[in-house]
């Protein structure tokens, strides 16, 4: 996931400015489309149980970080 992360990233989003949350939906949503117009699979490079350990740590941090901003 890091991987399609830091694609968005770097093709798409680093460099704009977006005026809206909306914006920035959008722009993301447009980049999706073209990749998917000249999609190639991945070679994924990790097992599926590293990958489901990202993802759970990621959804913590995630979970983490909501729960800060809601305390304010």
């Amino acid at each position: 996931m890091e991987i399609w992360f830091g694609i968005i990233t770097k093709r798409s989003i680093r460099r704009g400015t977006f005026t809206s949350v909306q914006r920035l939906i959008d722009t993301i949503n447009d980049y999706i489309t073209h990749w998917n117009q000249n999609a190639k699979p991945f070679t994924w490079t990790a097992t599926p149980d590293e990958i489901i350990t990202q993802v759970r740590l990621m959804h913590q941090q995630l979970k983490k970080l909501l729960d800060s901003n809601d305390n304010r």
